[in-house]
């Protein structure tokens, strides 16, 4: 029985996996492709974080990585997984109708452009959520809560000199703070679409990051923030690696009759580190650097990385 479950579960997952324009690769050499990257490559908050301020390499993560959409409109994608032609909705609803109600944590960056594109990450769980968890409370919380919680760390991996000065080691980024997001919340899924071009800085840095796309390697990680004892350390709900897109595969997509169903799109996410890594602002405003890449005016914009790069007490 829990093998032929456990089956079940991997044939809907790679079938997700498989639909998407660009390919699941080897997470060391996955050129124009997405993977998941090893979750040691992310520092979180260790379980002393309040008192000490130590981060530490994050753990296992929460959610199973399900799929990736790279894709193209003419107007901005969003409301993915209310849309009917979502290949994911369809396959939640293939799932539901066996019995089985998986859920799924969908991340959808819209880069504003001549064509506008979406890099849709998307993750699952058949796990109950347990009950008061920082999970629960994110589902059951208001916009607020989410927008003041919900947490994005980059990493460039690989790329040009430009791009990682902007960037810094690590960009940290509460999400809500910096850009607009949107939630959209069922019994199946969590969708957050993150309008990049609701920050001015985000989005001159995103005109500029879209010229090298083709040549980074970024990681993403999206986690809630622990803020108090019993909520550290930080737990990842998942992360993904995106390298070398290209814009020319990314899978165009019709715009929708419903304005509320909204598009499919995917766009590099090359231009939200750049937003969040402020080091870039700091290289169009000489002086206003403090300290590595982090900066005074990006933090007031909520841009970059909110606890900044001071250096943490040695252990």
């Amino acid at each position: 029985m829990a093998s032929t479950g456990g089956k079940k579960e991997l044939e809907w997952i790679e079938r997700v996996r498989s639909e998407g324009a660009v390919p699941l690769l080897d997470a060391e050499n996955c050129r124009n492709g997405w993977s998941s990257p090893p979750a040691d490559k992310f520092m979180v908050r260790g379980p002393e974080y309040l008192s000490n301020r130590v981060k530490v390499p994050a753990g296992e993560y929460l959610l199973k990585p399900l799929g990736f959409d790279w894709i193209r409109g003419s107007t901005k994608i969003g409301e993915v997984l209310k849309h009917p032609n979502s290949r994911v909705r369809k396959a939640i609803e293939d799932e539901c109708l066996t019995g089985d109600k998986p859920f799924v944590w969908a991340f959808n960056l819209q880069v504003p452009s001549k064509d506008n594109y979406s890099a849709i990450a998307y993750f699952t769980t058949k796990e109950p959520i347990p009950e008061g968890s920082l999970m629960d409370q994110f589902l059951k919380g208001d916009d607020g809560f989410r927008n003041s919680r919900l947490k994005l760390i980059a990493n460039i991996v690989k790329g040009p000199w430009i791009v990682r000065k902007a960037v810094g080691e690590q960009a940290i980024c509460i999400i809500g703070r910096a850009l607009s997001c949107k939630y959209c919340v069922s019994d199946n899924f969590l969708e957050v679409d993150v309008d990049i071009g609701s920050s001015m800085v985000a989005s001159a840095i995103v005109h500029l990051a879209f010229g090298y796309i083709t040549t980074l390697t970024v990681d993403l990680a999206f986690l809630i923030e622990g803020q108090t004892e019993s909520e550290l350390p930080e737990q990842i709900l998942g992360a993904v690696r995106f390298s070398e897109l290209d814009p020319a595969v990314a899978r165009a997509t019709e715009p929708s009759s419903s304005r509320s169903a909204g598009n499919l799109q995917s766009n590099l996410p090359t231009r939200l580190w750049k937003s969040i890594g402020q080091g870039f602002s700091h290289m169009l405003h000489p002086g206003t650097q403090e300290n590595g890449s982090s900066l005074g005016s990006a933090h007031g914009n909520g841009i970059g990385d909110h606890e900044g790069n001071s250096e943490e007490p040695k252990k």
